[in-house]
């Protein structure tokens, strides 16, 4: 069992939760995930199953997509709505005013990693230090805020919802709190839905409950899986003859000019003369195997 799982994660439970109860209902040990989630935070979680976790640790860097539910008037010792809550004085800003603060949260930006997260310091994970009540410095980080758009809000309550797309290492709830604090009145998250991450969307999320059904029904939920290639659709596709495959899976390095590398191409899927997808590899000289999907 093989390849891509996307699962719509639920809130309160954590990326490692979601993986453990998929080794349940798919029978399977060797599961792992891609781009954590905060427990509260719901949405989008690609997982990876059997092969395809050897995928992971090479992943690209792709931007990820939110939907975010902020309040302002606010503040928190985790930013956001399920920490230490206290209200903040001063008059709620009007939609305008959000508008015209938005524009410099856009682009690359600096961001200070918050105290609760997994960042570590000193080999110590800082959500750890915060928990114990204490506060180190921290690096400054910089970011890409690619998208940034309000998409409703509510000048009585103060509460509102934001859809962004980012670099990986983004904290939204951190984005919040400074929009807040750069409007003088403070700012929470109260919800977030990622939207998109690894190239997959909602749509092609699947739910627990939904594969704990399939299940129950006697189906395969192991159906559901994408083919491992589909996280590196954007690198070019070459394919081997059975001769070629032969060597390439015995660890031969081949001679590109003898395959139909696309040209200036320095990455590329490999697959073997029966379209089976047998990893990534580099393009040089030779082309030399950077990651296998194959064998056991």
């Amino acid at each position: 069992m093989n390849g891509i799982i996307v699962i719509d994660k639920p809130q309160k439970f954590t990326s490692f939760d979601v993986c453990a109860k998929l080794r349940g209902i798919l029978g399977t040990r060797k599961i792992g995930h891609s781009g954590t989630l905060d427990p509260m935070a719901t949405g989008v979680l690609p997982v990876f199953v059997g092969r395809a976790t050897r995928a992971c640790a090479i992943l690209p860097d792709t931007d990820k997509s939110y939907t975010a539910g902020f309040r302002l008037g606010f503040s928190s010792d985790t930013q956001d709505v399920w920490g230490k809550v206290s209200p903040v004085d001063g008059k709620l800003p009007t939609t305008r005013e959000i508008e015209d603060i938005l524009g410099r949260f856009r682009g690359e930006i600096m961001q200070l990693p918050p105290m609760y997260s997994a960042v570590q310091v000193g080999g110590v994970r800082l959500y750890d230090l915060a928990r114990k009540g204490q506060t180190v410095e921290r690096e400054p980080r910089k970011i890409t805020v690619h998208r940034l758009s309000l998409v409703s809000y509510d000048e009585r309550s103060g509460e509102g919802i934001l859809e962004l797309s980012v670099s990986k290492g983004t904290y939204i709830r951190t984005l919040i709190n400074d929009i807040g604090e750069a409007l003088g009145t403070g700012g929470i998250m109260i919800s977030l839905v990622r939207t998109e991450a690894s190239g997959f969307t909602l749509s092609d999320a699947h739910t627990l409950d939904e594969l704990s059904a399939l299940k129950a029904e006697g189906a395969e939920p192991c159906k559901l899986l994408l083919p491992t290639d589909s996280v590196f659709s954007y690198l070019p596709r070459i394919s081997l003859s059975e001769p070629q495959t032969r060597m390439y899976k015995n660890g031969v390095r081949l001679d590109p000019d003898r395959i139909s590398v696309p040209t200036a191409a320095v990455e590329v899927r490999v697959y073997g003369f029966d379209g089976e997808f047998l990893g990534l590899a580099e393009v040089g000289a030779e082309l030399v195997a950077k990651k296998n999907f194959f064998g056991g």
